[in-house]
């Protein structure tokens, strides 16, 4: 695959897993404002978004890797 295949494809993953981390936002401040949440579902969907913000840094620094010149 080209390197600008790669790039493209880690772009279109980018993009899934940073909708995904939306939705868990959006889920989460809509738990909160209900009144008294799920604690146990708000710390699992807060460990989601968590491990959803690890991979997006992970495949950022594959888009960017540091290159000392």
């Amino acid at each position: 695959m080209s390197e600008e295949g790669k790039i493209k494809e880690i772009d279109t993953r980018l993009s899934s897993l940073r909708a995904a981390h939306r939705a868990l936002d959006n889920r989460i401040n809509q738990l909160t404002a209900d009144g008294v949440p799920d604690l146990v579902e708000l710390q699992r969907l807060k460990k989601q978004k968590l491990a959803l913000k690890d991979r997006i840094a992970i495949l950022e620094r594959r888009r960017h890797p540091d290159i000392i010149a």
